[in-house]
């Protein structure tokens, strides 16, 4: 199309949507970028985890373990598995933040 066109029309439109796709990549970047940039990261969401057992002194876990600082804001655990423990084992189905 922009053969045919004048030099200056030709021109025109190439700079319009030269424009319109640098907005547009500005868009997806602060778009791709948003949950990062929310307060309290992002979030996760556990679902339909197996069971586990622990014997002895062993952890069992079928949920989230991390420390406060190492996991995103939104936490959720749903049907998680049986965690069984024995002796000293310890536990967890939910989620432990240490």
């Amino acid at each position: 199309m922009l053969i045919w066109l004048r030099w200056e029309s030709a021109n025109k439109i190439a700079t319009a949507v030269s424009a319109l796709a640098g907005l547009a990549a500005v868009g997806v970047a602060l778009w791709a970028g948003w949950p990062a940039v929310s307060a309290g990261g992002g979030r996760m969401h556990v679902k339909k985890t197996g069971a586990a057992t622990a014997s002895g002194a062993g952890d069992a876990n079928t949920g989230v373990v991390g420390t406060s600082g190492s996991v995103p804001g939104d936490l959720a655990v749903d049907g998680s598995g049986d965690a069984k423990a024995s002796g000293e084992g310890d536990a967890n189905s939910g989620i432990r933040l240490n």
